[in-house]
């Protein structure tokens, strides 16, 4: 693993999403900003990281909630697939329209596609398309991790009973992308626990 990678996350939001913090020679990534702005802003502070890009692995409203202020913040560029990229400014395509109040954010900076290489740091991120859970759906693989946003968790995968998403699609995905990564590779999902390829490989039950 490359020794001047760092990751940090923290949980945020009712939906106990990872938001993480991805550093390398003090530049940073923010992943996945979804919720309780001020926790992620202690984060960034705690490290003095410069936040120069928030990646959105996709655009449901608890993984860009607290985007605005973390940009605010670091004017940090906005990154998302571009199938994903209408949901910053529809409520309803980022499902916030079904919840409390309905949220949009600015358009995104720059997209990203499948093979894109984000550099930052001394650190590379390819951006794997893994859609299903929403159209646009991305990974993150750097060097022996993968970020998986809502493709793939502990023992389990994304919904695909929302608007946009589908099952079939998810399953190719994962398998094609995520499931050919070496065992040892470490997994940073967007809810719950890190896990590794080759355990997901193992006793995943939607995989076997």
């Amino acid at each position: 693993m490359n020794s001047i990678l760092k990751v940090d996350f923290i949980e945020v939001g009712p939906f106990q999403t990872n938001c993480y913090l991805v550093r390398g020679n003090n530049k940073a990534i923010i992943i996945d900003p979804g919720d309780e702005f001020f926790r992620i802003e202690k984060l960034i502070n705690k490290y003095n990281a410069e936040v120069e890009k928030i990646i959105l692995t996709h655009g449901h409203i608890d993984h860009i909630g607290a985007v605005s202020q973390v940009k605010n913040i670091t004017n940090a560029l906005v990154m998302i697939h571009p199938d994903d990229a209408g949901m910053l400014t529809d409520a309803k395509a980022n499902l916030s329209a079904y919840h409390d109040t309905e949220f949009t954010i600015d358009a995104a900076d720059e997209f990203i596609n499948d093979g894109d290489i984000i550099e930052i740091g001394g650190i590379q991120l390819k951006t794997l398309h893994t859609p299903g859970h929403t159209p646009g759906g991305i990974s993150l693989l750097t060097d022996g991790i993968v970020f998986t946003g809502d493709a793939l968790f502990w023992g389990s995968i994304g919904r695909t009973d929302l608007p946009g998403a589908n099952h079939e699609t998810l399953i190719n995905a994962i398998k094609s992308k995520l499931l050919t990564l070496p065992d040892e590779t470490i997994v940073y999902p967007g809810h719950g626990p890190q896990t590794t390829i080759g355990k997901e490989r193992e006793i995943n039950p939607w995989l076997i």
